[in-house]
């Protein structure tokens, strides 16, 4: 009994490193942006464990390869791992995707990526890359909580649909609504400068991504 509980504590330590090396290359890679260079899968599912609950992503790059790529890369590496849903319109998106830790942030700023022709509609349940223009994704995403088509003539395409939990989805908080300076929520340029100290302190019912993870 002695030996088999050594075995258990043994291997208990051994996954503990694992996961802790795991987490340190990906904050390093992180730094890099021009190193995730990953080519996504042609599909992939990533299960979000969020503080609503759980829901799940398919991916499918043929519908935008390069949101997709991003998207793979960014999950890979544990970039959305506590993100707060920071502007959350109900029946209309749920947006996500400012990194926690601001010095982050600052380093995925200007990692733009190229538009991807937008080859599906922005149906409910359908994810997407936020823009500010032309070529201008970086990590920023939104799940439409409605069928929202009048956003695909602006140039937002959707890379995947959530496949399960979208009850999940719908009930991330969005209390409070738009966000500043139009509405009463969380100001984004903030967000980029102080990170979840600033989220936590003033809007401390926001809910988050506890982490995400690539289904094998």
């Amino acid at each position: 009994m002695k030996l088999q509980s050594m075995i258990i504590g043994i291997a208990a330590v051994a996954l503990a490193a694992a996961v802790a090396f795991a987490g340190q290359a990906g904050q390093a890679a992180l730094r890099n942006p021009a190193s995730l260079k990953d080519r996504a899968p042609d599909t992939f599912k990533v299960e979000f464990d969020t503080s609503a609950g759980k829901f799940v992503v398919e991916a499918n790059r043929a519908w935008a390869p390069n949101g997709a790529d991003r998207f793979y890369g960014l999950v890979k590496n544990g970039y959305y791992d506590q993100a707060r849903f920071f502007r959350v319109i109900g029946d209309f998106m749920a947006q996500f995707g400012i990194h926690a830790d601001p010095a982050l942030s600052a380093v995925w700023r200007n990692a733009k990526i190229p538009d991807d022709p937008v080859k599906e509609s922005n149906k409910a349940g359908y994810i997407t890359f936020a823009t500010g223009g032309p070529d201008t994704r970086t990590t920023q995403l939104f799940i439409n909580l409605k069928d929202n088509t009048g956003l695909d003539g602006q140039g937002f395409a959707p890379f995947g649909r959530v496949v399960s939990g979208m009850q999940t989805v719908e009930k991330i908080h969005s209390g409070y609504g738009e966000g500043a300076p139009r509405g009463r929520g969380p100001d984004q340029g903030r967000i980029q400068s102080e990170g979840n100290a600033y989220l936590t302190k003033d809007f401390p019912r926001l809910d988050y991504i506890r982490a995400t993870t690539i289904a094998k």
